[in-house]
C-alpha cells in the first residue's frame, strides 16, 4: 500500500519510529518496531513499545528514551499529538481528519476494501476438508471447509495466490470396505444374504447406492454365496462377521470373484461419494481448484520414488520383514512403517509422496488444515519432508477441533442408531448456510466448539450472524429511505463527523485492513468474525443514537458516506466468511 493515496497507519508510524530510532541509536536491524491499537480512546489510537526495547542497549530508563524518540520523531500530516504512558510506552493520537479522510476510501475502494499486496503473490496450498470418500460429509468436517475456505480467501485478499486442495484417499483400505458394503448389499436385493459385517458401512447411503447398481445391471454381479465366503470358517455363516482378519477375507474373495467387474463396482462407488461430497460443499459455499487422487500417487510411481529418495538417503531400514522410516530422528516417539511385509505401501508413505509432490508443483508455502485427532501425525510428515531435505517450516498445520452440537441447552446426538453422524447437509438444512458457516469460524480453530442451533437458527441480537447481517440490512434500509445518488457520498465533505461514537467508527474502519492482514499472517480467519461483531456492535449503538435524514445537507451527506462505508465493510468481511449480506431482514 502506498501512504500517501492510501494511508496504512501502522506501516507509516513504524517507519517514522525507525527513522527516530536510528537518530538516537546505533541502527540495529533487530528491533522490531510494532504499533498496537490502544483499547481505550483517552490511551490515542496506537501505542509503541520500542523505548522499552531501546532502555537496555541505551542504559537509560525507558521513559527517558521515549522522550528522546518523540524529539526525534519527524513530522507527519496524521499526527495530532504524542504522549508517553505507563512505563514508557509512546501512544499516538490520530488528527480527525486523517479518520475522516477514510470513509471515501472505503466508498472508491468498494469491494477491495481491505486487500492488499502483502503476500506479494507467493504461492501457497492450502489443503483441507479431505474427508475419506466413503460417506455423507459430517459436522467435524463442516467446520474444516468452513475454515479453509475462509483462510483461503483472506490469504487471496492479503495478496497471496492461493490454491485450494481437496486431496482424495481413493486408494487405501476404506474404499475397499465401501465396495464390499455396497456389493454385500446389492447380493442381498437378489436374495443372497451374506451376514453383514459390523465393521462394513451400515449407512442407508450404501443401500442406495446398491440399488443403482441393481437398476443398471441387474443380476450382472451375482455370484455364489460359497465363492464369496471361501476360506472363512463355518462359523461366519451364521454369525455377523466383526474382525478386520474376516472383513480383509472377504475383499481379497469379492476382488477374486468379481475380477474386472469388482474395479467398476469401486470407481462406482468413489464416483457416487466424491460427486454427493463436491454438491454438498459447494451449497456450503466451498470450492476447490484441484481435486487430488492419492490413487495417482501410485499409478505414477511417486510413492515407490519417494521411499527409494528415502532408502538412498540412508532413513530407512528392515526389521520384521517391513521397511521402516526413523522418524525418531526427527523427534517422533516411534519409528514408523513405510512397507509393510506383504510388499504394500502403507497410509503414511502415500502421504510423503503426496507432500513431496507439493512443494514439486512450485508451492512455497503448504498449509494442511487437519482434524485436532492428527495431533500425533505432525512429527513424522515434517520429518519425512526435512529427510527429503525440504524445509519443514514451510509446511504449517492448523488443527481443528471438533464441534459440540447443543439444543434446548442438552448436547445434542451426534450420529444416529445405525452410526451415522449428523450431515452437514442436515446441519445447512436446520440451520441455513450462513449461520453454519459463520458459527464455525467464531472461534479460532485449536478451540473447542459449542454450536448452538438454537442460537443460530434464532432472529435476536445474541445471534451473532444475524446481528451483523442486521447491521447491513439497516444500513441499506436508512440508504433506500434516502434514495439519493451514491456518488454525492463518495465526494461528500467529512469533517462533520466529530462525536466520539463517529470517530470510534471511523478508526474501526481504519482497522479493517490490519485485521484481513493479521488474520492471513497467523492463519486466523476467527478474527474477522470477531471484527464484524465488534464493527456491528458499534454501528447498532450509532444507530439507535442518531438521525440520519438530518435537514443540514452536509451533516446529512456524512453521515450517510460514513454508514455507507461501514455497509461495505461489513459486506467485505462477510464475504471473506462465505456469509452473504441481505439487504432486507
Amino acid at each position: 500500500m502506498n501512504s500517501s493515496a492510501h494511508p496504512h497507519f501502522k506501516t507509516h508510524f513504524a517507519e517514522l519510529f525507525r527513522a527516530a530510532a536510528n537518530a538516537i541509536a546505533t541502527p540495529d536491524a533487530n528491533v522490531r518496531i510494532e504499533l498496537t491499537r490502544t483499547k481505550q480512546a483517552n490511551h490515542g489510537d496506537y501505542s509503541c513499545n520500542l523505548a522499552m526495547q531501546l532502555a537496555k542497549p541505551l542504559h537509560k530508563n525507558p521513559r527517558e528514551v521515549a522522550d528522546l524518540l518523540i524529539s526525534a520523531l519527524p513530522a507527519s500530516p496524521y499526527l495530532e499529538k504524542v504522549e508517553i504512558a505507563g512505563a514508557g510506552f509512546i501512544n499516538l493520537f490520530l488528527k480527525h481528519s486523517a479518520k475522516q479522510q477514510y470513509v471515501r476510501q472505503v466508498l472508491q475502494s468498494k469491494e477491495m476494501f481491505g486487500h492488499s499486496d502483502s503476500g506479494q503473490g507467493k504461492k501457497i496450498q492450502v489443503e483441507f476438508v479431505s474427508a475419506n470418500p466413503t460417506g455423507p460429509l459430517h459436522v467435524g468436517h463442516g467446520r474444516g471447509a468452513s475454515i479453509g475456505a475462509s483462510l483461503s480467501s483472506v490469504l487471496t485478499a492479503a495478496g497471496f495466490n492461493v490454491s485450494r486442495e481437496f486431496y482424495v484417499n481413493d486408494a487405501g483400505r476404506q474404499m475397499d470396505i465401501l465396495t464390499l458394503s455396497t456389493w454385500l448389499r446389492y447380493l442381498e436385493l437378489n436374495d443372497i444374504h451374506i451376514p453383514f459385517p459390523q465393521n462394513a458401512y451400515q449407512g442407508d447411503y450404501v443401500k442406495s447406492m446398491a440399488r443403482l447398481i441393481h437398476q443398471a445391471h441387474a443380476e450382472r454381479y451375482v455370484h455364489h454365496p460359497e465363492l464369496v465366503l471361501d476360506g472363512l470358517p463355518v462359523s461366519v455363516m451364521e454369525t455377523v462377521v466383526s474382525t478386520d482378519e474376516h472383513l480383509d477375507l472377504l475383499i481379497a474373495n469379492a476382488k477374486k470373484v468379481l475380477g474386472q467387474d469388482y474395479a467398476y463396482i469401486h470407481n462406482f462407488v468413489l464416483t457416487e461419494q466424491l460427486g454427493d461430497c463436491r454438491n454438498d460443499l459447494m451449497e456450503f459455499g466451498v470450492e476447490f481448484d484441484t481435486w487430488f487422487s492419492e490413487q495417482s500417487l501410485y499409478d505414477n510411481g511417486s510413492v515407490a520414488r519417494t521411499i527409494q529418495l528415502l532408502k538412498d538417503k540412508k532413513y530407512l531400514y528392515e526389521q520384521d520383514g517391513a521397511i521402516w522410516f526413523r522418524s525418531t530422528d526427527f523427534g517422533d516417539e516411534k519409528d514408523r512403517v513405510v512397507q509393510r511385509e506383504n510388499g504394500q505401501f502403507t497410509y503414511f508413505a502415500s502421504d510423503i509422496a503426496y507432500h513431496l509432490n507439493k512443494f514439486e508443483r512450485g508451492y512455497e508455502q503448504v498449509i494442511n488444515i487437519w482434524g485436532a485427532d492428527h495431533h500425533g501425525y505432525i512429527p513424522r510428515v515434517k520429518g519425512a519432508l526435512q529427510a527429503l531435505g525440504l524445509d519443514p517450516a514451510k509446511l504449517e498445520i492448523a488443527l481443528v477441533q471438533f464441534a459440540v452440537l447443543y439444543r434446548d441447552g442438552k448436547k445434542a446426538p451426534m450420529s444416529t442408531r445405525s452410526g451415522e453422524f449428523v450431515t452437514l447437509r442436515e446441519l445447512r438444512e436446520e440451520v441455513g448456510k450462513d449461520a453454519a458457516r459463520f458459527f464455525y469460524v467464531m472461534r479460532k480453530s485449536d478451540q473447542h466448539l459449542d454450536f448452538d442451533l438454537d442460537l443460530a437458527k434464532s432472529q435476536s441480537n445474541e445471534n451473532p450472524v444475524y446481528y451483523v447481517q442486521y447491521a447491513h440490512a439497516r444500513v441499506c434500509s436508512v440508504l433506500a429511505q434516502w434514495d439519493g445518488d451514491a456518488a454525492d457520498l463518495v465526494e461528500a465533505d467529512m469533517t462533520a463527523l466529530s462525536s466520539p461514537a463517529e470517530l470510534a467508527l471511523l478508526q474501526k474502519l481504519i482497522d479493517f485492513p490490519d485485521t484481513v492482514e493479521m488474520a492471513a499472517k497467523e492463519f486466523s480467519p476467527h478474527l474477522i468474525a470477531f471484527y464484524l461483531r465488534e464493527l456491528a456492535s458499534e454501528f447498532h449503538s450509532y444507530y439507535n443514537s442518531t438521525r440520519f435524514l438530518v435537514p443540514e445537507i452536509a451533516l446529512q451527506h456524512a453521515r450517510l458516506g460514513l454508514i455507507a462505508a461501514i455497509r461495505q465493510v461489513l459486506k467485505n468481511g462477510m464475504t471473506l466468511l462465505g456469509v452473504s449480506a441481505p439487504d432486507k431482514m
